[in-house]
């Protein structure tokens, strides 16, 4: 009877928690269907606003939140809640949106379908560039500080236009072969299509709620979209941004999976996919068809197409030795190098025998994803940074030997070249030093230069200019810089203010994978 004594009061002040906790989770409900619903969506899934799910907000930390409810965004249209809601208030909120929804979301074709936006007809834009600028020289620049995106002329190094993008970008555009249209893949799923040569978006779906990057095939036919949530790789028709068909992601046991990439393979004609949570590999092929051109006048209202339903587009699954989600590729696509994000090796794997070549110990988080690769010797060099140390490691990809590791600074992320430059760029993204950036000698492997753009600023993410001639930095900051750099004298020749350039992608290089362009 003792125990039942003492035992009776904790059990009433875990139910006197319990009751509270839910008591303040309503409230928190309450406050968000009231002021957020509206522009985020009753289930928190995004509307006008982003979607306000754990997955979603993972590079938002909650102080920034506060912030942001406090204060607003101004860029967005958003409102400042700081005098309508209490400090208290806020909290519960922002405790709110980071806590999982009591139903797993879905995200249905019939979903993706419905919520297909088409912003101009495709059938009423002109065929041909309707402003004077080298089409192949253009750059692609995501601002993720105000959430737009900028077309730059990579001649004059001046703004052609500027347009709000969905919230938080990710994975890289896509160009189409010709380089006219551009595809963006946001956080929250949206697929937004852009037309460069007349400057305006065209179309724009919902394909997922979580989403890590959008592939194209080689031949401009299909879109592959990979999910986080929910699980699941969505095909879509790349001209009418029309969806296609959802692939759960589920492994041979019956694992479902989150998928971290899905990359475009050219010479394969397929698509491949990193899958997060199953030692598995999918590879996607598609069929190759006549290429699908928009006709102007006389031929203005025909588009030629092809059956979607007669493309096979199915799933061959490779068995893998690891979990295998950040990959890069021989250029023949003959080869995956993989690594586990979680491990500190990286296996390299021959996907014509679907047998594993050789295992190398890389040590720490090596990002194969961020990776380049050049002709050095009689051989063909992989370069690749390290997200946990500060080190780069060279591989000959004949041998699949390692030839060298370089000490860095820190830890880096990007790297970058050109097949026109002697010079590889490597950022020391995290710690200290990242405002620094390494340049690299493409033939003795050796770090030759040292420079500091922005001191005391984080310095990231290169591109080259189509000809190899100039290279253009980001200042990854809120204000932050594009500097444009003379690839001869090493000079800076010219800064462009911009809010926090994360990335800015070159027609040329991307759609003819340029060698130091990362695919």
């Amino acid at each position: 009877m003792r125990i039942l004594k003492f035992a009776l009061p904790v059990l009433l002040i875990i139910g006197a928690h319990s009751t509270v906790a839910q008591a303040e989770n309503q409230g928190a409900e309450t406050l968000y269907n009231r002021y957020c619903a509206a522009c985020h969506g009753a289930n928190r899934l995004g509307g006008m606003g982003p979607a306000l799910l754990p997955e979603n907000l993972g590079r938002l930390r909650p102080k920034h939140a506060i912030r942001t409810i406090t204060n607003g965004r101004p860029a967005t249209q958003m409102p400042a809640f700081g005098k309508q809601l209490e400090a208290e208030q806020i909290r519960a909120l922002v405790d709110f949106i980071y806590s999982k929804p009591k139903v797993e979301p879905k995200w249905t074709f019939e979903d993706i379908q419905r919520s297909r936006i088409v912003h101009t007809d495709i059938m009423s834009l002109s065929a041909t560039p309707t402003f004077n600028a080298d089409m192949q020289n253009l750059f692609v620049v995501v601002e993720t500080g105000d959430h737009h995106v900028t077309i730059l002329d990579g001649d004059r190094f001046e703004p052609i236009t500027r347009f709000p993008s969905r919230y938080a970008l990710h994975g890289g555009p896509k160009y189409s072969p010709d380089g006219r249209f551009v595809y963006f893949a946001s956080r929250d799923g949206w697929i937004t299509q852009y037309d460069l040569y007349n400057l305006k978006v065209v179309a724009e779906i919902r394909a997922g709620i979580n989403t890590r990057n959008v592939a194209i095939s080689d031949d401009g036919h299909w879109l592959m979209v990979a999910n986080y949530l929910p699980q699941t790789l969505v095909l879509l028709d790349a001209i009418s941004l029309e969806p296609v068909r959802v692939y759960p992601v589920i492994g041979h046991d019956g694992t479902p999976s989150r998928v971290s990439a899905v990359y475009t393979a050219p010479p394969r004609h397929s698509f491949i996919a990193a899958l997060k949570d199953i030692q598995e590999v999918w590879e996607i092929p598609y069929p190759l068809l006549p290429v699908r051109h928009v006709y102007q006048k006389p031929m203005r209202d025909v588009v030629l197409r092809h059956r979607m339903e007669t493309a096979p587009l199915d799933v061959q699954r490779i068995a893998v030795p690891d979990y295998m989600d950040d990959f890069f590729f021989d250029p023949d696509y003959h080869y995956l190098i993989g690594a586990s994000r979680s491990g500190n090796q990286a296996h390299v794997f021959d996907l014509d025998s679907r047998r594993p070549v050789k295992t190398l110990a890389l040590g720490g988080m090596p990002h194969l994803g961020s990776g380049i690769s050049w002709a050095w010797k009689d051989t063909r060099i992989l370069a690749t940074q390290n997200l946990k140390k500060g080190e780069i490691v060279f591989i000959d990809m004949k041998n699949w030997e390692i030839v060298k590791r370089v000490k860095t600074p820190g830890p880096g992320f990007f790297m970058r070249s050109h097949s026109q430059s002697p010079w590889v760029w490597a950022d020391v993204f995290f710690g200290p030093n990242k405002d620094k950036m390494l340049l690299i000698n493409k033939s003795t492997l050796e770090v030759e230069h040292f420079l500091t753009p922005r001191p005391g600023k984080t310095s990231a993410h290169v591109e080259y200019t189509r000809d190899g001639r100039h290279a253009l930095l980001s200042i990854w900051e809120n204000p932050g810089e594009l500097i444009i750099y003379d690839m001869k004298t090493l000079s800076e020749i010219r800064s462009l203010p911009m809010s926090k350039p994360s990335g800015k992608y070159n027609v040329f290089n991307k759609t003819h994978y340029d060698d130091g362009t990362s695919h």
